[in-house]
């Protein structure tokens, strides 16, 4: 088990935000996470990186809790996070972010890094001394993806990747989160495009006001009717 959850329970204020929610991640899986807005799943993702301490239950990496492990440290251990919005750094250049992702790594490291995600997003090649905030949108997701990736983690966390990106984009985008699981690297993906979610993930949980209320196969789940009607719009 690469990842494990288990009773997570989260609390803004007075507000719950996550209520006893439990599920796995296993080793070179992707899986996703769907609902509607304001359901928990980015606060799930939050938790997992440590930018969220949550009231009770646990978070669990590599078979090691990470319930006093700090944010920096958990990057470090392997999990790294696409933030939802992308969060650039528009006043930095494009290679600029990319080293910022790579703040735990040796130069060696950071130079190998830069080699694999150039190859794997050319077009950051080609503006790697281009602002940021120039970028196209779809250009914006794939430096913030690049930027995770320059950790070298083992686990990527992907919070909302499709949005606001044309649908053009987001096949593309899709299809390059494809080729890095494909490369062996295990993801765990937030997603309110169902379609997308889940075409291309092995298992999903529905999250439903911080509450799993389904679980399965991504297939399979894919075909239940109420997923259909409630996030599919069928």
């Amino acid at each position: 088990m690469l990842l494990a959850v288990e009773n997570l329970t989260v609390s803004y204020g007075g507000i719950q935000a996550l209520r006893g929610i439990s599920f796995n991640v296993e080793e070179g899986e992707v899986v996703s996470l769907i609902g509607a807005n304001g359901a928990g799943k980015s606060t799930t993702l939050k938790t997992i990186c440590g930018l969220v301490r949550p009231q009770a239950g646990t978070v669990s990496y590599q078979g090691e809790s990470l319930r006093k492990v700090s944010p920096h440290q958990i990057v470090s251990r392997g999990i790294s996070q696409v933030p939802e919005g992308r969060r650039i750094f528009t006043r930095l250049t494009v290679l600029e972010n990319l080293e910022m992702g790579a703040y735990t790594r040796n130069k060696q490291e950071t130079r190998q890094s830069l080699d694999s995600v150039f190859e794997r997003f050319p077009r950051l090649k080609e503006r790697k001394n281009q602002l940021a905030g120039t970028l196209s949108g779809g250009e914006q997701q794939m430096l913030a993806m690049g930027r995770a990736l320059m950790s070298r983690p083992r686990l990527l966390l992907l919070d909302e990747p499709s949005m606001g990106l044309a649908p053009m984009l987001v096949r593309e985008i899709f299809s390059i989160i494809t080729e890095i699981n494909r490369s062996g690297m295990t993801i765990l993906l937030v997603e309110q495009n169902a379609h997308m979610a889940l075409s291309i993930a092995k298992r999903a949980y529905v999250l439903e006001t911080g509450q799993i209320v389904l679980s399965g196969l991504a297939a399979e789940m894919a075909r239940n009717p109420e997923v259909r009607k409630a996030y599919l719009g069928e």
